[in-house]
């Protein structure tokens, strides 16, 4: 009987122990302080490395109750990827339910070969930016397509100017001066590679196509691209998109400077946001191509022709 008693009371200071180690580790690092610090959680880390950073940023005081507490409401799996505002003055409880939710930045991918329009619709189911001035104030063919982790007060200006950085940082010197050296300004490099971007499906074909369109561009040809008309007839309500996909005749003649089947040259400014591939593929364009003329069959594939008369025989093989 004396040795349960014993065993109860030691169970008991165990017990006792542990409330009192729990609730320690619990609580705030520094209840006065109301600073704010920046805690990043990459794509893909774990709730060790987590805990970890959390500790060595001295934003947690145990490591151990930390885990325990995640453990505890069941939230491992809900933690999020992105930078949070944490604040010392947080319980660990406080802080564990804030990485679940609430993160100071929101992943956005933007995809190539979409028109400024279509980026402002993405940004404004995740921000709260008006979609017009957006529209008004980005210039097509710099908003580098990436996967961008964005503050969710940004400004427009914010998000504008770090695409644009973006694009300066990809779009290197080596790649500007190979565009310079094949006779063309950096908007004729430009609005190439956004033609290219909506042109070729596949990367092995961007080089090629890149040097048809150069070709056609130099010796003053009508590049007669449907993208860029497509361009030119904007959001479409019934189809609900931004590039229509069958043309009518119609469409083939509409007055606009877009028009590439009407207007010889490069149209006016870029029909869309090109990726690093296509501005790539422009740089190192095929200029000395024996090919003029090219079509892309349901599947995407490309077939080339030398004349006009081999460009009909594709179209009647492979389109019709």
């Amino acid at each position: 009987m004396k040795k349960l008693r014993i065993s109860v009371f030691v169970l008991m200071l165990v017990v006792l122990a542990f409330y009192m180690f729990y609730q320690e580790g619990s609580l705030p690092v520094d209840r006065k302080n109301q600073g704010v610090e920046i805690f990043t959680v990459h794509k893909g880390e774990g709730l060790n490395s987590i805990v970890k950073n959390l500790s060595s940023q001295n934003i947690i005081r145990n490591k151990i109750v930390f885990y325990l507490i995640v453990k505890r409401l069941g939230i491992e799996k809900n933690m999020q990827a992105g930078d949070f505002r944490l604040s010392k003055s947080m319980s660990a409880e406080e802080i564990a339910q804030n990485l679940t939710h609430g993160t100071a930045d929101v992943w956005v991918t933007i995809i190539e070969g979409l028109r400024k329009e279509e980026i402002a619709q993405i940004l404004t189911e995740n921000f709260k930016i008006p979609t017009i001035p957006f529209i008004e104030q980005a210039r097509e063919g710099y908003l580098f397509p990436d996967t961008y982790l964005i503050p969710k007060d940004s400004t427009i200006e914010k998000i504008i100017a770090m695409f644009t950085a973006n694009f300066e940082k990809k779009y290197t010197p080596e790649l500007q001066s190979k565009v310079k050296a094949l006779g063309l300004t950096e908007r004729e490099g430009i609005v190439l590679a956004s033609l290219v971007e909506k042109e070729a499906k596949f990367p092995e074909d961007k080089r090629k196509i890149a040097g048809i369109l150069y070709k056609r561009f130099k010796a003053d040809w009508m590049m007669q691209i449907d993208a860029t008309i497509q361009y030119a007839l904007r959001y479409q309500k019934k189809e609900k998109t931004w590039w229509k996909k069958d043309l009518t005749v119609d469409d083939i003649n509409v007055d606009s400077t877009y028009n590439t089947y009407k207007y010889k040259g490069l149209p006016p400014a870029p029909i869309c946001n090109p990726g690093l591939e296509s501005l790539v593929a422009v740089a190192n364009a095929d200029v000395n191509t024996k090919y003029w003329f090219y079509i892309s069959d349901k599947k995407g594939n490309m077939h080339y022709a030398v004349t006009l008369e081999e460009h009909n025989e594709n179209i009647r093989k492979y389109l019709q």
